[in-house]
């Protein structure tokens, strides 16, 4: 059977491909906006990739489209598919028809953090034995893939986006996979260019909250006003809290400012349930948001069966997912950090963990705004203050963005400069960059392949 996806690059569609491929089906993609890391994972997997969208790409005639998310009516290649008469699917459809059935399927939401979080519940599971199947929005080190079917009895991880399905399927992708466990990590409002307003987005976390059978569990962040609403809508399955509130059964102590030292402690004292333990976990992650991260996936493995003592072990041998403070290179003293960070929470949160972890050299923050919400302007009067952590800040005024970064600069608590081209920001950076300095960029695209053009040119500026 011969598969092709539309839109394969995206980090849910290019894993969509590899688990097709492994299911043993000829896959064939095209992509408007190909780049690494999920481009290379596709070519070394074998997948046929092609450039740009044309009726000329379903030639041979696939047996099957499936249509991501990014792709609209007025688009070649689905006006072709549409007039063809082509079989088509959503991805997240795709997904729950020929993966998940059968399997005991734990879906990780939230506005942020789920890339990381699902990738260590993978791990947590895959070092306790059980060869997970996973989807995650990003490539998890530990493996070097974005997806993989694992064992049919073992688990299977998916990260749970709350974005639309498809152009013909308008609502949330999570609510296609009928999970047995579904962890939500926090939620707060984002994707403008779909949702409205937070309300909306609560709404369906809710349809999500519904599919969980009573058998299952939910795993709810304490401290989540936005959560505690989609609770009140109604919850028909056990609800297991985390996070730093006295009453919640998992819970988290800092033993070091940036967050690499910290403890767990798991308490349950339900009826025929009387838990009460706790350890320690040393790691090379940095960042309260981070260990809020790791103890959410704590809590789903042990539901799984991982003790506790086991999965705080495993996490010492954690990889950041790729683009998750990824460590691109260091040239003369100076570190070149790759981050996902495009929401005003998640900037300034990276910025803090990596800020704390920083005692000696200065940390330069280079942000790229360039998702949907951040191009409607609907959360620009928050980036100011989401670079306090930073020493200095460098904005990138991306085409398409028809709205001025100005007025952040004019507002910014630290030094800020404002480019419009990608070399002048390179060389701004080289000239502005001292040995001990970490220079984090943020941008939830390839950013024009900025980390290997800063560090060749900080390679240059440092020959001598």
């Amino acid at each position: 059977m011969h598969l092709h996806i539309l839109g394969i690059c995206g980090t849910f569609m290019g894993s969509l491909a590899l688990l097709a491929r492994e299911l043993g089906l000829t896959v064939s993609g095209s992509d408007a906006n190909v780049y690494p890391p999920m481009s290379t994972q596709l070519e070394e997997a074998g997948i046929v990739l092609c450039e740009g969208y044309s009726a000329d790409n379903l030639v041979p005639r696939p047996d099957r489209v499936v249509i991501g998310n990014a792709l609209s009516r007025g688009n070649p290649e689905v006006e072709a598919v549409l007039d063809l008469g082509l079989p088509y699917v959503s991805g997240p459809e795709w997904l729950a028809e020929q993966v998940l059935p059968g399997r005991r399927v734990i879906a990780v939401a939230g506005t942020h953090g789920k890339t990381t979080t699902a990738s260590l519940l993978a791990w947590l599971l895959e070092s306790a034995g059980q060869v997970p199947g996973f989807l995650i929005g990003g490539v998890p080190r530990n493996f070097g893939v974005s997806a993989r079917l694992g064992a049919h009895d073992a688990p299977f991880v998916v990260e749970a986006d709350e974005y639309d399905t498809a152009f013909f399927d308008k609502r949330s992708k999570f609510v296609h996979y009928r999970p047995e466990i579904a962890i939500l990590g926090n939620l707060e409002f984002d994707h403008a260019d779909i949702f409205p307003d937070l309300a909306a987005i609560e709404r369906q976390f809710h349809h999500l909250v519904r599919t969980v059978p009573g058998r299952g569990r939910l795993l709810v962040a304490d401290g989540e006003p936005a959560l505690d609403r989609v609770l009140e809508m109604g919850a028909w399955t056990p609800v297991e809290r985390f996070g730093i509130a006295a009453g919640s059964p998992w819970r988290l102590a800092l033993e070091r400012d940036d967050a690499s030292r910290f403890r767990v402690i798991h308490e349950c004292h339900d009826a025929g349930a009387e838990v009460n333990e706790d350890a320690v976990v040393d790691w090379a992650l940095t960042g309260a948001y981070n260990a809020r991260n790791a103890l959410a996936a704590l809590a789903a493995a042990n539901a799984c069966g991982v003790d506790l003592p086991r999965a705080a072990a495993a996490l010492s041998r954690f990889a950041t997912p790729r683009r998750r403070q990824e460590l691109r290179g260091e040239v003369a003293g100076i570190e070149v950090i790759d981050d996902f960070a495009h929401h005003p929470t998640a900037i300034a949160a990276t910025l803090e963990g990596l800020r704390a972890a920083t005692p000696r050299g200065r940390l330069l923050a280079v942000i790229e705004p360039r998702s949907n919400t951040m191009r409607l302007g609907t959360l620009r009067e928050r980036l100011a203050a989401s670079v306090a952590a930073a020493d200095a800040a460098f904005w990138f005024q991306p085409p398409g963005l028809d709205w001025s970064l100005a007025p952040v600069l004019e507002a910014s608590p630290v030094p800020a400069r404002l480019l419009e081209d990608l070399d002048a920001l390179v060389a701004a950076l080289v000239a502005e960059a001292r040995p001990l300095d970490r220079i984090v960029v943020m941008s939830n695209g390839g950013f024009g392949g900025i980390h290997e053009k800063l560090l060749a040119a900080l390679e240059v500026a440092h020959a001598d």
